[in-house]
């Protein structure tokens, strides 16, 4: 029996698990990575990264045939999908080798195959080469997720794609429905709209994108309603399956059925915890009944010396989540508690048309939890820089505490949000008031100054 001992194991080598790797080395401790596919996990290959290549080139072409308002004409473009694809590889393929020569560079052994834990202290690894046995101090499990496709559209027909199957991009079907308006269904759905399919999005809730502020939503449901051939909210899928070369589906809205044929099928209904196979109930590690791990505020198991960080311990399944709890779990493990807070306050980023991006606490939050809040919406219209740009279908909008004029939380829909949501997040976490924001000054013409506009209106209108 192959027998090797490290301080630390990290199991899964996706934002959380390379992180970890990388804040436990700056820290002196040995440690092994084991990774049973590439290293990145899904976020670099097959999730965030290739996700956000495919959206950039379809809203760049998507916005060069909107040009002609502006007296610019472009004829209609040609999409060469191998291309388009490599593209993507490049972009992917950059990215993991760099971050492998980074772990290299840092001393951190990764280990490539399945683990399963023995017992406490002992994990096993399935690698091609035969089992390894590692001993252990301390393992932190980042194993991550997977799309959640349900037993009744799981027909093993490639025309039922989840989003991993969809980021491989091998054609753009003539008709595509969309089952589930989150995030990954939405921004997918965008990127084939664009390249020509007619997208139907249904979704059992009463709206899209439910985790944000309804009014945020809407200029993204308007695009998107103009864009998709069809929007179906509080609508069941009833069933799917094949029909010659279709797939055929079922509906069910306030009682009325309705059957229609689509090319292919998207399930974004969701993700699954890796939690199985590893041996994690057998040593003690308790679960959910959804399959997550079950951590303390310091990512700790049931074990106090295995920790679960990302989307394998729950909470928001984003991968800057998983990067802050990398820091929580490894400095809890050495001691070192430098940027150790809680409760987190994560940012969430929709990378539709409009993008959509929220952080703190949401409007819908505050009034069910009776919170006394003042609301404050600047709208983009009255901004230079969106009117420059031709993308005034979005606006600012910041949630403040009623007594103080403390932000608590801030909302922007439009084009480049993902960008400008930071510094409400710093103006949250600094404890910044109204004033502040207001008395900062932003460089104009930008789409920035739309936070010290909002702060600037609400304040005039105290007057």
């Amino acid at each position: 029996m192959k027998k090797e001992k490290t301080e630390i194991v990290i199991l899964g080598a996706g934002p959380g698990g390379y992180m970890a790797a990388f804040v436990a080395a700056s820290k002196g401790k040995s440690v092994t990575l084991v990774e049973m596919d590439a290293v990145g996990g899904v976020c670099l290959n097959r999730g965030c990264i290739p996700s956000k290549t495919l959206i950039h080139a379809t809203e760049v072409m998507h916005e060069a045939l909107n040009l002609s308002e502006c007296g610019i004409h472009f004829e209609k473009p040609k999409i060469v999908l191998k291309e388009l694809r490599e593209w993507k590889k490049r972009v992917v393929g950059t990215l993991c080798k760099g971050l492998s020569a980074k772990l290299t560079q840092k001393k951190i052994k990764i280990l490539n195959g399945r683990g399963f834990f023995e017992s406490e202290k002992l994990l096993r690894v399935e690698t091609k080469n035969g089992q390894v046995f590692l001993e252990f101090d301390y393992a932190i499990i980042a194993t991550g997720s997977s799309p959640a496709l349900p037993a009744q559209f799981d027909l093993g027909s490639p025309r039922v794609m989840d989003s991993t199957q969809a980021l491989a991009l091998e054609e753009v079907p003539p008709s595509l429905l969309v089952i589930g308006g989150g995030y990954i269904g939405m921004e997918l759905g965008f990127v084939y709209g664009n390249l020509g399919s007619k997208v139907t999005v249904v979704e059992l809730g009463a709206g899209i994108l439910m985790g944000a502020d309804p009014d945020l939503v809407k200029p993204v449901f308007k695009k998107a309603s103009q864009l998709f051939e069809n929007m179906y909210l509080e609508t069941k899928v009833l069933g799917i399956k094949t029909e010659k070369n279709k797939i055929k589906v079922e509906f069910e809205k306030e009682g009325r059925k309705e059957v229609q044929l689509f090319d292919k099928v998207l399930v974004s209904v969701g993700r699954s915890p890796n939690s199985k196979n590893m041996g994690l109930k057998e040593i003690g590690i308790q679960l959910t009944d959804q399959g997550f791990i079950e951590v303390n505020e310091n990512q700790q198991t049931a074990l106090p010396h295995i920790y679960a960080i990302g989307d394998i311990a729950g909470g928001v399944l984003l991968a800057h989540k998983a990067y802050k709890e990398a820091h929580i779990s490894v400095e809890h493990l050495v001691g070192d508690l430098t940027s150790h807070r809680v409760p987190l306050i994560i940012p969430a980023v929709v990378f539709t048309d409009p993008e959509l991006a929220w952080c703190g606490l949401t409007e819908v939050e505050a009034r069910s939890k009776q919170i006394d809040i003042d609301i404050v919406k600047f709208p983009w219209t009255a901004s230079g820089r969106a009117m420059s740009l031709n993308r005034t279908d979005g606006f600012t909008k910041l949630i403040l505490e009623k007594e103080t004029g403390r932000v608590l939380g801030a909302g922007i829909v439009g084009v480049g949000c993902s960008e400008l949501i930071s510094e409400a997040l710093v103006a949250i976490e600094m404890g910044a008031t109204v004033n502040d924001l207001a008395m900062i000054v932003h460089p104009h013409p930008t789409l920035s100054e739309s936070i010290m506009e909002a702060a600037e209106q609400f304040l005039h209108s105290r007057i």
